[in-house]
């Protein structure tokens, strides 16, 4: 049995998977639900037992060995993870399936462009990523977390705010020159406007203390991006949150006609089914999403 002395307590590779991967004393310490110094106490133990450090600078960046044992340790964990029956998953030995299903112009505006960073931290994570359409609730029942668009209200599950956002009317900038200028918000009156049951327009309506009554005509989107498409193609003005028309308000093909935001009657929350957050890869998931998009 002289080997056992070797393997360090699981608490000191929790903690040191931890502290490598949020880089703080004071945020491992509160997902691991410990005091800082247990931390840093945890992991010294943990450079004692293997000799070697692990840590390089201040910044907690790993050095070349503690880059090379943090592998091993996930390793480790990940086929801790694993009971008798669950080892026939497909994939490669490690690797653990994470389904998500996701409302589509989320994907591409918010978590696409942060995604890589997730996928860098946590090579041994296969991702898959399927689209989910807001507000129905139509979800695939195989997905593992989903994130939802509406009003939070979801008995069936568990779930946390993701994000809040504002909206503002956008429109293309030949749409604006043409049909030009807005000063005040009845200058709408008559014009084009881009409907969806995402995004009613009565909230924006109601803040400029306008009584007009939710547009009945027009064309109707009952995804988000299609809408900023359209409206970029210049058939009219939609009334978008700005996080998620970021991109079309980068790239110019959309541009705002009114300072003011109005805050979105509704949110984007991350939902499970109860038990699921025992399951590291989905908890690991939620940690890194809910930081990412704040």
């Amino acid at each position: 049995m002289g080997t056992a002395s070797r393997i360090p307590p699981i608490q000191c590779l929790l903690t040191f998977e931890t502290l490598a991967r949020l880089r703080s004393v004071t945020q491992a310490a509160e997902e691991l639900n410990v005091t800082p110094s247990a931390v840093s106490h945890r992991v010294k133990q943990l450079e004692q037992i293997i000799g070697t450090k692990l840590f390089g600078r201040a910044d907690f960046s790993l050095t070349t060995e503690g880059s090379e044992y943090l592998a091993h340790v996930r390793e480790g964990l990940a086929t801790l993870q694993k009971f008798p029956g669950t080892a026939g998953q497909s994939g490669s030995p490690g690797k653990r399936k994470l389904r998500l299903a996701v409302t589509p112009t989320f994907a591409r505006s918010i978590l696409i462009p942060r995604l890589r960073q997730f996928t860098d931290a946590y090579p041994e994570i296969d991702l898959t990523l399927q689209v989910s359409i807001p507000l129905l609730d139509v979800v695939a029942e195989d997905a593992d977390l989903i994130v939802r668009f509406g009003t939070g209200r979801y008995a069936d599950l568990e779930h946390v705010c993701l994000m809040k956002d504002e909206v503002t009317p956008l429109a293309s900038p030949a749409y604006v020159r043409e049909h030009g200028p807005f000063d005040a918000a009845e200058d709408l009156e008559g014009e084009a406007l881009l409907r969806s049951p995402l995004e009613p327009w009565r909230t924006w309506f109601a803040a400029h203390g306008l009584d007009w009554a939710e547009p009945v005509d027009g064309s109707q989107f009952n995804d988000i991006g299609l809408m900023c498409d359209a409206a970029a193609a210049g058939m009219g003005v939609a009334l978008v949150r700005l996080k998620l028309g970021a991109p079309w308000l980068e790239h110019g093909s959309l541009v705002r006609l009114y300072e003011r935001n109005v805050a979105s009657p509704h949110a984007h929350y991350l939902c499970w089914r109860t038990g699921m957050m025992d399951r590291w890869e989905c908890a690991a998931f939620a940690e890194w999403l809910k930081k990412s998009v704040t």
